[in-house]
């Protein structure tokens, strides 16, 4: 008699075949979607897209990039999004899950590897005894209260768990302190280089390293059946690795970084083997039984810092890792997280004890060992909230928890938000509760126009893009000046753009001093080597014998106007040249650059403490710098009367000097009884932003305008008088210099507007006729506004006269 077949009679459920890896295409009538390639392509796509848009609605509030992809991985998966199935089983299906993880994971590795190479060693060792007790005591204080959380939790909604695993996982969630948030949120508030952000950094490395080791016995003490023997073996391997990579590894990697010479291209052997040598080690971590991660985070750490070696190995993976991989792992962790889960009274109870605990574990330990430490309270306070950020490394803990059956769903959920929300909270509440004030010692020369011509001449250009440095340097030979004139010294600012970039910190970082742009003459330092648009400024300061030094500002456009002022008040700059938020094509046409520019000069007007001169460029001595003797420019200052023409006119006289510049000035009159505004209503803006009409012109600006004019005259300066009836007049003058190489106009005369409706209303009536395309193709303008101290009600600096003054670089 036949026996039944037992697998017929019961079979179990079938598991899902593999997915193929791609489709012949919907024209063979399959779907791209049952392939795991296309299928990733567009997981990828929608995890990008989503989460970008996401971090631009968190832009205005300030938030690092990392809390929209926390929050889109929340979204995407079961929590919002997920909840219906039909879209869940479509773009995340169970059976592509495993090819999601794997990818997230790698770029993971590589982030990780990332974070070691900001974080160096060097830094820790120097760390002072108050950032040490700021570390010791973040972390201690908050990892009790995270013990006594884990058996509040146990008795409630985490019945079951491995005690010491999870008591361990509970310590490590609620007192680690993010690196990379923290050091991005410090660099958006330009704190990452003062006195509070260098605490709050070294702190955090300090309690990133303790976090990782206290992970690795979590990890080690975790898992089914683990004995004692076991993990103590983890642990002795995981030690041996590390002393492995260090004696073994870090020679290896301290000979390529030796032959990564500077200035010149590291051999692509040298990145390769590196990149592999990530990769083996995530392994041998991986074998040992303490996770992938910490090869790949140990390798970072030994990678020697100095010279460029590391900086083009974040360069080489920092935007592929970070910009698409990275956000993968996040709705990888969003995917396993449930917020529905979080159900009922006691739950909810609890997500506000592990959010109170590690809040108040955080802040009370870090202010309560600062304030002994003797640091101001709102600094305490401040340095409380930073050490509180959580983010990734907070998530990668909590998903090896879950991985290992540590954190159930419910606990997961409640980690995940308590980590969303500690650092939501951090930069709001650090902007309001510390905003340092700047200080400096007041100076004299806020202007060009001076009686002591002998004095030097303080000048800030400001420069964005290569495109406007020949013009610059043009304009710089220009205002040189002879003997009879003081010395000129530049300081070129590259105004950077900060970016969620690793190497965007690590630039800000070197670049800033006390949270400020500063100049440093090490050959090694991030301006010799970072930014090779300085070099045309130094090149031509030793050809000329100009003292110019550069500087690179790297921060959020919307902000960067108080590096600007600041560096100015610091340097004790007379004026402040801006690029024009506008470049002039090839045809004559003039492209904005975007509104953020427009905006940064509008506030650098509102706020310098000197003089401020925008540059409209249309290539002023042409598309090269020309040499000084080669020199042979036709100049053009407009004199309407004001103090903006005043500061204008002084600095033609300045250029006039100089043998290779041929200075007309063309001062505009009315006939008896009539103003330059022709009746048209002149609309001033004072100082607290009210508008009004301007009905007459100041006789105490009239006189002060023959003032400067009688000294004018005493100089043998070509110039002439032109008798205008009409606004109309006006603009045939002006057309008449459309050749001229460079026109010097004031920022706000008494004039009839010329141009109506234009987005270049910063530039004033005269100016934004100057600067369209209408005007000329040829002839840049510098529209200029002088300082006028009544106007100077909100300053960035304040000025103290006990202040002292900060020693500046060496002449």
């Amino acid at each position: 008699m036949a026996t039944p077949n037992p697998v017929t009679a019961a079979a179990p459920p079938a598991c899902p075949a593999p997915m193929k890896a791609t489709s012949n295409g919907a024209f063979h009538h399959e779907n791209p979607l049952d392939y795991a390639l296309p299928l990733l392509i567009v997981q990828i796509c929608i995890v990008v897209g989503f989460t970008r848009f996401l971090a631009f609605l968190c832009k205005p509030l300030r938030q690092p990039r990392v809390i929209a992809e926390i929050i889109g991985g929340l979204l995407l998966g079961p929590s919002a999004f997920g909840r219906n199935q039909k879209f869940l089983n479509t773009i995340f299906p169970k059976k592509s899950l495993t090819v999601l993880d794997t990818i997230a994971n790698v770029g993971l590795l590589f982030f990780l590897f990332l974070v070691g190479l900001e974080l160096d060693v060097r830094s820790i060792k120097r760390t002072g005894p108050k950032a040490l007790a700021i570390a010791v005591c973040g972390i201690t204080f908050p990892f009790l209260l995270g013990v006594g959380t884990s058996f509040v939790l146990r008795a409630t909604i985490s019945q079951g768990v491995q005690p010491l695993a999870f008591i361990v996982f509970m310590g490590v969630a609620l007192s680690i302190t993010a690196f990379p948030v923290l050091a991005r949120i410090l660099a958006e508030l330009k704190l990452l280089t003062t006195d509070v952000g260098s605490i709050a950094m070294s702190a955090a490395a300090v309690n990133d390293v303790a976090a990782w080791i206290l992970l690795a016995l979590a990890i080690a003490v975790s898992g089914d059946n683990t004995s004692p023997i076991i993990s103590l073996w983890v642990l002795l391997c995981g030690a041996g690795f590390i002393l492995f990579a260090v004696y073994g590894i870090r020679p290896l990697l301290v000979i390529m970084a030796k032959h990564s010479l500077s200035g010149e291209p590291v051999k692509e052997t040298y990145i390769c083997f590196t990149l592999t040598l990530v990769l083996a080690c995530s392994f041998l971590t991986d074998t040992i039984g303490i996770h992938a991660l910490f090869g790949a985070f140990v390798v970072g750490i030994i990678v020697p810092k100095d010279g460029p070696f590391a900086g083009v190995l974040i360069e080489k993976i920092e935007d592929l890792v970070s910009g698409i991989f990275l956000p993968l792992y996040f709705v990888s962790s969003g995917l396993k997280t449930n917020v529905a889960t979080i159900s009922g009274g006691t739950s909810w109870a609890l997500l506000a004890l592990v959010i109170f605990n590690a809040c108040f574990g955080k802040i009370v330990g870090t202010v309560v060992v600062s304030l002994s430490c003797k640091v101001p309270f709102r600094e305490s306070l401040a340095l409380g909230f930073l050490m509180n950020t959580k983010g990734l490394v907070e998530l990668i803990v909590l998903n090896i928890g879950k991985d290992r059956k540590v954190l159930n769903d419910q606990a997961f959920a409640i980690c995940v938000l308590m980590a969303l929300f500690t650092t939501f909270i951090t930069t709001p509440i650090v902007m309001a509760v510390y905003k340092p004030a700047r200080r400096g010692a007041p100076y004299k020369h806020k202007t060009i126009q001076r009686k002591d011509l002998d004095t030097e001449l303080r000048m800030l250009a400001c420069f964005h893009s290569t495109r406007s440095i020949p013009t610059l340097l043009n304009l710089i030979e220009s205002s040189r000046g002879t003997k009879k004139f003081g010395k000129l010294c530049i300081y070129a600012m590259h105004l950077m753009e900060l970016s969620e970039r690793s190497s965007a910190i690590t630039m800000a970082h070197k670049a800033r001093r006390n949270g400020l742009p500063f100049w440093n003459n090490k050959p090694d330092d991030a301006n010799a080597n970072n930014d090779h648009m300085i070099i045309a400024f130094q090149a031509y300061g030793k050809l000329n014998k100009v003292n110019v030094r550069p500087m690179t500002a790297i921060s959020d456009l919307a902000n960067i106007h108080e590096d600007i002022c600041t560096s100015a008040h610091q340097k004790r700059a007379a004026m402040i040249v801006l690029p024009f938020h506008k470049h002039q094509l090839v045809d004559g046409s003039m492209e904005s650059l975007g509104s953020s520019f427009r905006h940064m000069n509008e506030l650098v007007l509102s706020h310098a403490p000197c003089s401020v001169g925008i540059l409209v460029d249309r290539g002023l001595g042409g598309a090269s710098q020309v040499q000084a003797s080669d020199v042979s420019y036709n100049v053009v200052v407009l004199f309407f009367g004001g103090r903006d023409c005043r500061e204008a006119l002084s600095y033609g006289m300045r250029m006039a000097q100089h043998p290779g510049i041929s200075l007309t000035v063309v001062k505009f009159v009315t006939a008896p009884g009539k103003s330059l505004a022709f009746g048209a209503k002149l609309v001033a803006v004072s100082v607290d932003k009210q508008q009004k009409v301007v009905t007459e012109i100041d006789e105490n600006e009239k006189q002060l305008d023959e003032e400067l004019w009688n000294e004018f005259l005493g100089k043998s300066i070509k110039y002439e008088e032109r008798l205008v009836d009409s606004r109309n007049d006006i603009e045939a003058a002006l057309r008449e210099m459309s050749r001229s190489s460079l026109i010097l106009v004031g920022r706000m005369p008494s004039v009839a507007p010329l141009v109506y409706n234009s987005d270049s209303a910063q530039l004033g009536p005269v100016g934004s006729f100057l600067a369209s395309s209408e005007f000329s193709t040829t002839a840049s303008v510098v529209v200029i506004q002088q300082y006028n101290p009544a106007a100077d009600a909100h300053p960035l600096v304040m000025e103290e006269i006990d202040q002292l003054e900060e020693p500046d670089t060496p002449l």
